[in-house]
């Protein structure tokens, strides 16, 4: 039996301690140009005087509690999905100054870093799956990645370096990470800052999806198409993804999370789908536009005779540097889009492109001018529906 999950007020906390030195404690419990930065936003700066040392103490994804004698000054990212975590790090101004490396796995052919950071080209760039001994000729005070990159991470242990971790895999990870970021660049005031901005976006989600009967909620399906290995596969997400999470809170119904209930993306085939045969689809293509994918699909005699083609309801989720669905920052962004599609009439006066330049220069403190000319040419997906 499906249950609704609820948009969720979350509480943060913040833990400030004076402490000796960097020391890790291991807890039972559970990746210039004509730019403005964020570094021009005077109400996004870091209180106090910049130059005072502020002992930090902050206990990451997993459960792990670290200790700094002051911010780290050196910050390397690593490891599959560093480039989310980035994302997330760089809504604080002090993340220009203070990253010194980075692996990037792009999905598309160039990244947006080099648009907030006028640092970027200074900043040391890891090859793919460097391994500790390559990490620690950086001299980092502290290691970022993802939670399922432990392995990485135990053996920069070993070097005394200190690991901390972040998920972003649901809204409540989110607010979590986003507060230790916050802590990790002292800056707790813009983490509140950011999480307002999130808070508010799913507040008006639930508002305009208020008494919405459960007899309302269509069926959907969110699938990916991927082509990797020269073959088309259909995937669909775990149930405790964010992607789940997020069709259940834009009042949809999921179909499929009897046949993903945990791990990663499972393989579904052409059967499943037909005996799902959901009101609405939406198609996911993390490497390519999810148009050219949904021409093909409408095309094919098979998808012809699935109720949501029939009724024009298959989507391309948009996306532009990546696909907004993922547990990146855009997901708000994605959210917003997805409510929209699924209950259209609850969302007459919903601007998906205003929303996300106003997500861009509100966060990362992008122009309008550069929106326009750099990433609006990039985005995929059914934009206007």
């Amino acid at each position: 039996m499906r249950h609704r999950i609820p948009i969720l007020v979350f509480t943060m906390f913040l833990s400030i301690t004076a402490c000796a030195p960097a020391t890790m404690v291991e807890s039972q419990s559970p990746e210039l140009d004509s730019t403005t930065t964020m570094n021009d936003d005077p109400q996004s700066t870091t209180e106090g005087d910049p130059l005072e040392s502020t002992a930090i103490t902050l206990t990451d994804a997993t459960g792990q509690e670290l200790s700094f004698p002051a911010p780290p000054e050196r910050i390397v990212f690593a490891g599959r999905g560093g480039q989310m975590l980035l994302h997330a790090a760089y809504f604080f101004p002090e993340a220009v100054d203070r990253i010194v490396g980075m692996e990037q796995r792009l999905q598309k052919d160039r990244s947006m870093l080099p648009l907030i950071d006028p640092l970027f080209d200074d900043k040391e760039q890891l090859e793919r799956d460097a391994s500790a001994e390559q990490i620690a000729p950086l001299h980092p005070d502290v290691v970022l990645m993802k939670t399922y990159m432990d392995e990485l991470g135990d053996t920069i242990k070993q070097l005394n370096i200190p690991v901390l971790y972040l998920e972003l895999e649901t809204p409540e990870q989110f607010f979590r990470d986003i507060t230790s970021l916050g802590d990790l660049f002292d800056n707790p005031h813009r983490a509140q800052e950011v999480l307002a901005f999130y808070q508010d976006r799913m507040d008006r989600v639930a508002e305009n999806l208020g008494g919405l009967p459960e007899g309302d909620r269509p069926s959907v399906l969110l699938i990916q198409y991927d082509t990797r290995g020269g073959e088309v596969a259909f995937k669909v997400p775990s149930e405790s993804w964010l992607q789940t999470t997020m069709v259940e809170i834009a009042g949809g119904n999921p179909v499929w999370v009897e046949a993903a209930p945990s791990g990663g993306w499972t393989v579904v085939n052409f059967e499943q789908i037909a005996a799902w045969d959901p009101d609405i689809v939406i198609l996911v293509n993390y490497f390519d536009d999810p148009g050219l994918a949904i021409a093909e699909l409408v095309a094919d005699a098979k998808w012809q005779a699935l109720r949501a083609v029939q009724d024009d309801e298959l989507y391309g989720f948009p996306g532009d540097y990546l696909s907004w669905d993922q547990p990146d920052t855009r997901w708000i962004v994605g959210l917003q889009w997805l409510a929209s599609v699924i209950h259209p009439d609850r969302f007459p006066d919903l601007d998906i492109l205003e929303e996300l330049g106003t997500f861009y220069s509100e966060l990362y403190g992008i122009e309008t001018a550069v929106f326009e000319d750099e990433i609006v040419p990039l985005i995929t997906g059914d934009l206007d529906d």
